[in-house]
């Protein structure tokens, strides 16, 4: 029996074992706790049953309050001390060995306390970003407003419509200056980025004087996979199925350009998009079929599966998970040449064309008519086995926290 005291892992999500991010710490934990760590996870929205020790920041009412100070004065991650005061609290009692963040913005923490709690302490700090919102004085993105603001200094904010949205204040220049303060106070932090294009930008932000890694987020290769299905089970025998998946629909994840879309399609041609919201729906036009957001995976799998062709038409993506999904099950997919879209895909995969290039869509959707979608699909499948298989990129974090304890 191994004598060495266990070491301590301490993740600190939005979520727990829910939703992208939840599940990323939650596989990460599984594997680390398989390697001897013991592991706890801090979570201020909600949570699925975890292997893990969980601690709840906040309530509700914590939640209420911190969406009016964002609402209002556009200070996020400005409220919730108490609670934030509370987590420091236990992580003192937990006495960690490594803390890992991953997404602390969402209505549920005060970054000021917390970073300087943090800069106090004598531990490695891993923080994997999953958007931008760390580096900017307020949005998680920011390529489709075309701002670059962030490399010097955020002001008069293109984007406070956007979460966390702000409806009366512009705090961007104010929290731009705090987040640079706080964020840089770490003595010892690496950060993570999921995609290559995140990488390059965090290098030419404030965090830039940090060491950044570059891993790529993992999908469940077990739940993910080619599956028999007949299009006939949703009514769509003999269609040619262009298939769109997204967590929520707007113009930034490409929803008016599956619009515009739909007149140039053949008779025998179909979208069905996942995610819309009922409203949504209401106003779909004909040869769309849309669809409420589902986290029923078998359910996914089935349309992944069915579909001829994936279209991802976001333009802000730090990673695009739904398009890995997709040729996980068999299907190629098409993606906007943007942010960090073309790194999912290579040529005998999937296609990169230019944003809101139609035409270039339609001869996409021409090349897999002639050559059939089993040309791609066992491609598609050995191409995600290959570099996105979850536990190998779970590996890499495990590996990475005991380089940066063992150093």
């Amino acid at each position: 029996m191994n004598s060495k005291k266990k070491r301590k892992l301490y993740q600190i999500n939005v979520v727990a074992n829910s939703g992208s991010t939840g599940r990323i710490a939650e596989g990460i934990a599984h594997l680390a706790l398989s390697d001897g760590f013991e592991c706890y996870t801090a979570y201020g929205r909600w949570a699925n049953r975890s292997d893990t020790h969980l601690y709840k920041i906040g309530n509700k009412i914590d939640i209420y309050f911190h969406v009016i100070q964002t609402r209002l004065f556009d200070r996020h991650g400005l409220a919730s001390k108490r609670t934030t005061r509370k987590l420091i609290e236990d992580i003192g009692r937990v006495q960690p060995d490594i803390i890992h963040l991953h997404n602390i913005h969402g209505y549920y923490l005060n970054y000021p306390i917390l970073f300087n709690y943090l800069s106090q302490l004598d531990i490695p700090i891993v923080w994997t970003l999953h958007d931008c919102w760390s580096y900017t004085g307020h949005c998680v993105h920011y390529t489709a407003v075309g701002c670059e603001k962030w490399r010097h200094g955020c002001f008069a904010c293109p984007n406070l419509a956007d979460y966390p949205q702000s409806l009366l204040w512009d705090s961007s220049g104010s929290n731009y200056k705090l987040k640079k303060d706080c964020f840089t106070s770490v003595k010892n932090m690496t950060i993570v980025t999921v995609s290559n294009w995140l990488a390059s930008e965090v290098r030419e932000s404030f965090l830039g004087k940090y060491p950044i890694k570059t891993i790529y987020n993992g999908l469940d290769i077990r739940k993910y996979h080619p599956i028999p299905v007949e299009k006939s089970k949703y009514g769509w025998k003999d269609k040619f199925v262009i298939l769109g998946v997204a967590t929520f629909w707007n113009q930034r994840k490409g929803l008016d350009d599956f619009i515009r879309l739909v007149e140039m399609l053949a008779d025998d041609e179909l979208i069905v998009l996942v995610g819309l919201s009922k409203e949504q729906i209401r106003k779909l036009p004909n040869k769309i079929i849309g669809l409420e957001r589902t986290e029923n995976v078998q359910q996914l799998v089935e349309l992944y599966s069915l579909a001829d062709v994936f279209m991802n038409f976001s333009v802000e993506e730090t990673f695009g998970l739904t398009s890995i999904e997709s040729m996980a099950c068999g299907t190629p997919a098409l993606v906007f040449d943007s942010t960090a879209c073309p790194e999912v895909v290579n040529k005998d995969v999937g296609f990169v064309v230019s944003p809101h290039d139609m035409t270039a869509v339609q001869d996409v959707i021409k090349q897999i008519r002639r050559l059939g979608k089993n040309a791609y699909s066992q491609k598609c499948r050995s191409y995600v086995l290959r570099k996105f298989n979850d536990r190998d990129r779970y590996e890499e974090y495990v590996s990475l926290y005991h380089k940066l304890l063992d150093d």
